[in-house]
């Protein structure tokens, strides 16, 4: 293992990170495990899953792509691809948590609130969670991008943002909470529709 990959591994905001991963994957396996024990022993309906949620699927892995293009052009040294992925990375989120307002919004149309039963309160709870860790991470996307155009503003300033060691953790460590989330996310909504299949 390189001296490179050592540092990253034990790098204190490396070891926050993933204790911080660790701990979502576990609160989110308890929920949807106590969602089907909860199913099971009551009887209880599946809840319908809103067709946005998966629509929103598709929101949420364009801009882990787009993050993905965001540290491929920080490492090509790539100014404009940078940021222009960043700023889609932001715009894409924005669209999630619209998307989220509408799919509950829905719900509420339908006349399903958080306390018709135990299982919609759950996908309430669950769903509310996530986006709120999509949220979180959105303060930190704003502050990359600003930074971005701030800092590089010429060859000598660009070259020294691509050259500065705690930008490029920073960066993998926000790639690394991005793309957990999505894959969560998937996780929730696949869990959810083959639950709405099992009546």
């Amino acid at each position: 293992m390189s001296t490179k990959t050592n540092e990253f591994l034990f790098h204190p905001k490396n070891v926050m990170l993933f204790v911080l991963l660790f701990g979502l994957l576990f609160l989110f396996l308890a929920l949807t495990v106590s969602y089907v024990y909860i199913r099971v022993t009551n009887g209880v309906p599946p809840v319908k899953v809103p067709a946005l949620f998966f629509v929103n699927t598709l929101v949420l892995l364009g801009s882990s792509w787009t993050m993905v293009q965001a540290k491929r052009s920080y490492l090509a040294d790539n100014t404009l691809g940078y940021q222009r992925n960043l700023l889609k990375t932001i715009y894409l989120s924005v669209v999630f948590t619209a998307m989220q307002g509408v799919a509950w919004y829905w719900l509420f149309k339908q006349n399903v609130f958080l306390n018709s039963s135990t299982t919609i309160g759950f996908l309430y709870v669950i769903s509310f969670v996530h986006l709120a860790h999509v949220l979180a991470g959105l303060p930190f996307l704003f502050r990359f991008y600003l930074a971005a155009k701030k800092h590089m503003v010429d060859p000598v300033t660009v070259l020294v943002y691509f050259s500065d060691p705690g930008k490029r953790l920073g960066l993998r460590l926000l790639t690394i909470y991005w793309h957990f989330l999505d894959i969560l996310w998937v996780y929730l909504v696949v869990f959810f529709g083959v639950n709405q299949l099992l009546r």
